[in-house]
């Protein structure tokens, strides 16, 4: 069986969109202008403003050290998730709980109120999300539906309790070892001259640019 041209060019261009809403965790991924809430409506305009870069410039590099940063204080939050679904036993099975995209819509919410009130209790009575900026990512409401149907929704707000206690924001930055300081990972970034930052670009960043670029062009 031979594939067209353009069925070739669909699966590619889904893919390529796959991997950016993988790598830039979309606080509302429902909202595909990326406009609803400011975290997401600033990403997106430092992906905006890349892709008319020319690759490997100075302003170019400048400005992705600025995506990595926004994209490492929401890998760090999936991080603290994939943390409490792990000790809950989900080793297995947490990146795809985990795992959201756009086509993901609130009509397919089972327990929307139980959800949202979980969502918030974690916000107000855990530091899982740090000082996240407007409130919880939406994209956990998702994820806490998934877990009220597996009956796991309270476990993993206790275990959340457990790993991540409003104590730990009193504590004047001591030793936590999954402490929420997210800004420092940027100052590490800068003072290293983005070392870390050049070592995944080698790899990814013309991947990734090319799936942010089409998601730029689409919200456009």
């Amino acid at each position: 069986m031979i594939c067209s041209s353009d069925t070739l060019q669909y699966f590619n261009q889904l893919q390529k969109r796959r991997r950016s809403e993988a790598i830039n965790l979309w606080s509302e991924p429902a909202d595909s202008t990326h406009m609803e809430r400011d975290d997401d409506h600033e990403l997106y305009m430092l992906l905006q403003k890349r892709s008319k870069m020319r690759r490997g410039s100075e302003g170019y590099r400048r400005v992705s050290v600025d995506i990595s940063a926004c994209r490492q204080i929401r890998r760090k939050v999936k991080d603290r998730w994939k943390h409490v679904l792990e000790a809950l036993g989900f080793k297995a099975e947490a990146d795809g709980l985990l795992a959201i995209t756009s086509g993901t819509s609130y009509e397919s919410l089972r327990n929307p109120q139980d959800a949202r009130r979980l969502l918030n209790a974690l916000a107000e009575r855990t530091t899982i999300f740090d000082r996240h900026r407007g409130g919880p990512p939406e994209r956990y409401l998702f994820i806490l539906d998934r877990l009220l149907l597996l009956d796991v929704g309270e476990d993993f707000l206790s275990a959340a309790r457990h790993f991540y206690p409003m104590e730990e924001e009193g504590g004047g930055g001591s030793s936590s070892s999954e402490g929420p300081v997210s800004p420092d990972p940027v100052l590490v970034k800068l003072d290293s001259d983005s070392q870390e930052e050049e070592e995944e670009d080698k790899d990814e960043e013309d991947e990734e640019a090319d799936g942010d670029e089409e998601e730029v062009d689409e919200a456009d």
